[in-house]
């Protein structure tokens, strides 16, 4: 019979080094397993997390009921969490594609505010922060009712005088509408749901009847469409048209496309400042590039960008959690600081309404800013107003004299049936 310590002295040879290399392989195995089953199980849980929120809306006969309110909502979703990265890029390549229509990039050069070094870096900036007051802010919020007004009161003049087009103002809303989809549908995980795409059908539209746009040209403007569907798809249409109608080559759209492309490329070293372009001529179709006219980028670069998008996709379907609510993009702070202004939290180019916070003054990326010799929040004084942006940069209208807009009117969109 053996003894106590002979049995002490067996366990013991079975936790030797030996037994734990051939564990710990079977170990890590299961550990990734488990992983990669949680990644499965958890993918696509915000789909269906939708669905539960919004049962109301299963047919295409309820999503015409679809409110105002519930489609900002789902399409907030979309932006924080579900597509952050991709769907904020889509609004700002939006902007972007407006420029190859020559009508609409020879006012911007007239303006001199976007082919103006000295002021472009500022008009990105508060173009930014002006279409996100009324796409990050309820609909019925003063800081969106603000920006509409202000938005209105830009344009009212160009408007009257025939110096904007309606018609640029109805194609400037479809890219903001379809863009985002087109934009998912090639670069992300999965494309959007049928929920998805009505509710921005359903948001877009009640914004376009805020800003006054007329529907007339779309094939069912003036007898009405049934949802946010039907208006997105005959606006996508309509919009495809009119770029064939109308994006033409114009050296007034490379002119304005540059001062872009020096925002983009900004935070580059300047010796790799032309590959950025080159990559971000990717992005653009054949009809975009060359009413731009940019040159083709070479094959080599095409196929580096096809590989990195198809290993991000993959990488995001099928090796990353979705992104927890802690962790959601906010592009704007939401409470206004002790001025009653807000703050820029995610920028591109030079810090404009941002923060001289600890983290974004001596935080890695501001190393790699000080480094570069750009600018950092809170430097030369005023310059780039760190005490942030006031309600839309609208400080000369007062809200309690604004107009109502049809979405204080009724939260349901009018849809024209």
């Amino acid at each position: 019979m053996p003894l106590a310590s002979d049995a002490f002295q067996a366990d013991l040879s079975r936790l030797s080094p030996s037994h734990l290399e051939v564990s710990l392989p079977v170990t890590l195995s299961l550990a990734v397993l488990a992983y990669l089953l949680l990644v499965s199980t958890l993918r696509f849980q915000r789909v269906r997390i939708l669905y539960r929120d919004y049962p109301q809306y299963t047919t295409r006969a309820s999503m015409s009921q679809m409110t105002v309110d519930d489609a900002w909502a789902i399409q907030k979703n979309i932006l924080q969490l579900e597509f952050p990265t991709t769907a904020v890029k889509a609004l700002q390549f939006a902007l972007f594609r407006t420029y190859g229509i020559p009508t609409i990039s020879s006012l911007l050069l007239h303006t001199s505010q976007f082919s103006n070094p000295a002021t472009s870096f500022k008009r990105y900036a508060d173009t930014g922060a002006l279409i996100g007051q009324f796409v990050t802010c309820p609909p019925t919020s003063s800081r969106a009712r603000t920006a509409i007004a202000r938005t209105k009161f830009l344009h009212s003049g160009y408007r009257a005088s025939g110096r904007i087009l309606e018609s640029d103002m109805l194609y400037t809303l479809s890219l903001f509408a379809t863009e985002p989809i087109r934009f998912v549908e090639r670069f992300e995980w999965r494309a959007m749901t049928e929920l998805e795409r009505c509710a921005i059908g359903t948001y877009w539209k009640s914004l376009g009847d805020a800003l006054d746009i007329s529907y007339d040209e779309l094939p069912s403007g003036k007898s009405g469409f049934s949802d946010g569907l039907h208006f997105l798809e005959e606006l996508r249409q309509w919009g495809d048209h009119y770029e064939e109608e109308n994006m033409r080559p114009d050296h007034r759209n490379r002119l304005v496309a540059d001062k872009t492309m020096d925002v983009i490329v900004y935070g580059f070293p300047k010796w790799v400042r032309g590959v950025g372009v080159r990559f971000a001529t990717c992005v653009m179709d054949n009809r975009l590039r060359e009413a731009m006219m940019y040159d083709a980028p070479p094959v080599r670069y095409r196929r580096i960008f096809t590989g990195l998008v198809a290993l991000r996709k993959y990488f995001l379907r099928y090796l990353h959690l979705p992104r927890p609510m802690i962790l959601r993009q906010e592009v704007f702070s939401d409470t206004p600081n002790e001025d009653g202004r807000y703050y820029v939290q995610i920028w591109k180019g030079m810090p404009y309404y941002v923060q001289p916070t600890m983290w974004n003054r001596w935080g890695p990326a501001a190393w790699l800013t000080w480094a570069l010799g750009l600018p950092l929040p809170g430097d030369d004084g005023d310059t780039y107003y760190p005490r942030g942006f006031d309600r839309a940069l609208s400080a000369s209208l007062d809200i309690r004299n604004l107009p109502a807009t049809p979405w204080e009117a009724q939260n349901v969109v009018d849809f024209g049936l």
